[in-house]
């Protein structure tokens, strides 16, 4: 039996929950409120996907490790899937016009890929990707 998991949970330490909240309902996701208090909040990502946005004070209870602070170092890109590369602007314009600053720019890779990328307010990376299928069939 491989190693296959039913749901991920990213966990991403925040400094203002209330204003990270704010930040992604504008781009469009949603909170499951079941797990979502003072100290964290269950970001709906997709089915079975999560991100759990913990503050810092309680981000810390989970490791012995520092926070990356994100103005100098990265610990991880979270790379999300989209449906057409309209759909890539879409959410990345949303997150530049929530307060979320821009990463990476635009890149085409010819009919095979499309990404682009933003940092949220605690800068941590998101990258939106659509692939098409179809023409990675054909290389």
């Amino acid at each position: 039996m491989g190693a296959t998991a039913k749901q991920i949970f990213v966990n991403l330490p925040v400094k203002d929950l209330n204003a990270t909240m704010e930040f992604f309902a504008k781009v469009g996701f949603e909170f499951n409120p079941q797990f979502t208090d003072q100290n964290a909040a269950c970001m709906i990502i997709g089915e079975n996907i999560y991100a759990m946005l913990l503050v810092d004070e309680f981000f810390k209870t989970f490791t012995k490790k520092d926070i990356i602070d994100t103005t100098t170092g990265t610990e991880v890109i979270v790379a999300l899937s989209a449906e057409s590369k309209e759909q890539v602007d879409e959410l990345v314009s949303k997150a530049l016009a929530a307060g979320g600053k821009p990463f990476n720019d635009p890149v085409s890779h010819g009919d095979f890929m499309y990404t682009w990328s933003f940092q949220d307010l605690d800068g941590h990376l998101w990258e939106v990707l659509y692939m098409n299928e179809s023409a990675v069939n054909q290389e």
